[in-house]
This record gives structure tokens, sequence and C-alpha cells, in this order.
């Protein structure tokens, strides 16, 4: 349970500390449910001190940081589950780089797997500002992170 927008940035650096070049993090939920938080929450975490900008007009922002290249989709905005692949994301992806994507729904037909994939949703009994986190395994590589973040107490 993710109370408020501290809540989500310690899930955050919880998570940051965990990642390595090619992880795949799907980030899913309702509109205003907290990815683009999440993903701010991420880059502080992981030292980047500049304006993190939501990518939902230019579908990828990419963040250079000390470990790796940090791309941050959202395809919220896509028309088709191709558009990724048109405007040639599929090679940063997988990588050497970390890829952080909002809506991966809205190319499901063509992503790969993800590594981990957060689901974020408002928690109806408690209110809007409330959120329920979910973290779901989608490789080994994810199942060693959600034990470890699992290990470590992280609410998830």
């Amino acid at each position: 349970m993710l109370t408020d927008a501290a809540a989500t940035g310690r899930l955050a650096a919880q998570l940051a500390a965990l990642l390595e070049p090619g992880f795949v993090l799907f980030l899913s939920g309702d509109l205003g449910a907290g990815k683009t938080t999440f993903a701010r929450g991420l880059l502080r975490a992981l030292g980047y001190p500049g304006r993190v900008r939501s990518p939902t007009f230019t579908l990828v922002e990419s963040y250079d940081l000390s470990r790796f290249q940090l791309y941050h989709f959202d395809f919220y905005r896509l028309s088709s589950d191709r558009d990724w692949l048109d405007a040639g994301f599929d090679d940063l992806i997988g990588g050497s780089g970390v890829a952080v994507i909002e809506w991966p729904e809205r190319a499901a037909a063509s992503l790969p797997a993800p590594d981990l994939r957060l689901r974020m949703e408002f928690d109806a009994a408690a209110g809007e500002q409330v959120r329920l986190a979910r973290l779901e395994a989608g490789s080994p590589r994810g199942f060693a992170c959600l034990r470890r973040l699992r290990a470590s107490g992280a609410a998830c």
C-alpha cells in the first residue's frame, strides 16, 4: 500500500538499488495512479539531479546515469501496438540500458516480456490518495529482484 508520494518514492528507491543493464520494467495502472511519480522516484534514487519530464508527448526520455542509460517510455498515445517498433525504440529495450515503460498495454503484442511489472491502482476502500502496488515477475531476473524486494520489506 502506498499512502502518499513519499511512499511511492521509497518503493522506487528500493527497486532502483536492484536495477542492472538490460532490465525491463512495465508500469501499469489508471491515469493518475502514480506511474510517472514512481519513475521520477526511481531516477532520483539513481542519482539523477535534473528535471524528470513525463514522456507522454515525446514517447521516450533518456537519462545518462553512472551505472547505465535509463529509457523512460510512455506508450499512452500510441495508436498501434507496432508504433514503438516503427519509431526504432526496439533497439533501446533489453540492451545495455534499463527500460521503464508506462502503458505497456498499448504495445503488448510486440513488446518483449518484462523482468518486472508494477501495477498501481487506487485503493477503492481507502480513497483516491492511497494506491495499491502489485509487483509481478516475468523473468528469472525479475523473480530474483522480487525476492530481494520482499526480503527488504518493500511495500509490494
